[in-house]
């Protein structure tokens, strides 16, 4: 009997799990050629956690790194420590990878250390400042120089791939895989209490919770929002507001008085998705959403 491949996915937030389920349950379609192994972070606790109950995917390796309001080095450092000790555990053929978050840095860190090919996921997007995004630039960079494979969304993104004298045969253009999860999620018929609420108004769906938008830049921000709505009568914004502490307070404050501006609880992936199908506009910080 041939020996199967070991193939271990690594991620650590929603984002990533949205876009790393559907390769997750293709490759566990062929047992017979691949085993696969999940390993999660959990860097996103409890948004991890409603990507993979949607999807039936069951850890084989949980990190559970998560603690309150956590800074990029406690992530780094507990993230580093525990992928160093599964990989010497199951001793995966190839790490797979997502993106550009601390996990997909630190993963491909320690796959490098303990001499593990890597292949990037989601590969050559790039911005070439450092500091924008951050810390997503600098960790998709680094990324990019451990990766063996790199596996691309657009031509542009292997294009910069080829820019920094990536070799050509180990870049394969493949395309986005959270168009493939939006197959399984997105539904003909769908209904949510917060869609009852806008009759025929449009519906702009918002998010914003990236670190460098913190402060002030999204006090601006909100503000901004709040006047369109007020500038147009038949606009109504719903917003599942992110769980960093820091956002919720910065919403609230600025937004949560607002009749026509619907401050909710983070939705998960099925209900996000056929929320943002009915949208007339979306206004996002985020990549993944992007």
């Amino acid at each position: 009997m041939t020996e199967r491949l070991k193939v271990m996915t690594i991620f650590g937030t929603r984002p990533e799990a949205i876009k790393m389920a559907p390769l997750v349950l293709e490759l566990q379609k062929h047992p017979e050629k691949i085993e696969s192994i999940v390993t999660v972070t959990a860097q996103h606790r409890q948004m991890l956690d409603q990507v993979l109950s949607i999807f039936g995917i069951t850890p084989d390796f949980d990190l559970n790194i998560m603690k309150d309001r956590q800074t990029l080095i406690d992530i780094t450092t507990r993230g580093l420590e525990g992928l160093d000790k599964v990989m010497k555990e199951a001793k995966p053929d190839i790490v797979l990878v997502h993106g550009d978050t601390t996990t997909t840095f630190i993963a491909s860190l320690a796959a490098f250390y303990n001499q593990i090919p890597v292949g990037h996921v989601e590969a050559g997007l790039r911005t070439w400042d450092k500091y924008s995004p951050y810390p997503e630039e600098m960790n998709r960079q680094l990324t990019g120089v451990m990766a063996d494979l790199h596996f691309s969304p657009t031509t542009k993104s292997a294009t910069n791939l080829q820019k920094e004298n990536k070799d050509e045969s180990r870049i394969f253009i493949t395309g986005n895989t959270a168009i493939d999860a939006l197959k399984t999620t997105v539904k003909e018929t769908y209904s949510h209490p917060v869609l009852e609420k806008l009759g025929n108004d449009r519906l702009v769906l918002m998010t914003a919770h990236r670190r460098e938008n913190l402060g002030e830049p999204m006090r601006n921000m909100f503000r901004a929002i709040k006047r369109l709505v007020d500038k147009h009568e038949d606009v109504q914004v719903v917003y599942p507001v992110h769980m960093n502490p820091v956002v919720r307070e910065t919403a609230n404050d600025i937004l949560g008085d607002h009749g026509r501006i619907h401050l909710i609880e983070p939705l998960d992936v099925i209900d996000f998705h056929n929320v943002a199908a009915r949208s007339y506009l979306m206004l996002t910080d985020s990549g993944g959403v992007q």
